[in-house]
């Protein structure tokens, strides 16, 4: 039961912002064109800068990591994890294929396909972020994970 409770946790977090009414009012929308920007944007920047750095630039203080074989890494210890990351000749990226945003318009979700290239090979999984709009108006990931793999 404890490996699915990320999952859980995850759907719950999906399951309330469903909830919200769809994307109506003009703020709405501004925030989920806003989310979608936040999330690509993320993805150029690990292209072009590593996402190392990327991942850096984009956590929120309080992120949150989900990796396989590992337990959640929260806020300080997300951040170990982060710096030690090694990205030298391998690339990074993914594309939003859905975004959902709360009726408040501070919190998101996205999710969608990663790419993993290296050297010899490349690989594709799927990815859920979840976003919180910090105090400057800024989308942070508070919760990042993915899966490797896709099913053909």
């Amino acid at each position: 039961m404890l490996r699915y409770f990320p999952a859980l946790w995850i759907l719950l977090l999906c399951a309330m912002a469903c909830n919200a009414p769809a994307v109506q009012d003009t703020d709405t929308k501004a925030a989920h064109a806003a989310v979608l920007k936040a999330d690509t944007d993320f993805s150029d920047l690990s292209r072009k800068k590593g996402f190392r750095y990327a991942f850096l630039a984009y956590a929120d203080s309080t992120a949150v990591l989900l990796r396989a074989a590992n337990p959640p890494m929260e806020g300080h210890n997300a951040f170990k994890y982060i710096e030690s990351m090694n990205d030298t000749g391998v690339t990074l990226t993914w594309e939003p294929g859905f975004a959902s945003v709360a009726s408040s318009g501070d919190l998101a979700y996205t999710y969608g396909i990663y790419t993993f290239a290296a050297k010899d090979t490349t690989t594709q999984g799927t990815y859920v972020t979840i976003w919180k709009k910090d105090a400057a108006g800024n989308w942070k990931f508070v919760l990042d994970t993915g899966n490797e793999g896709l099913g053909k």
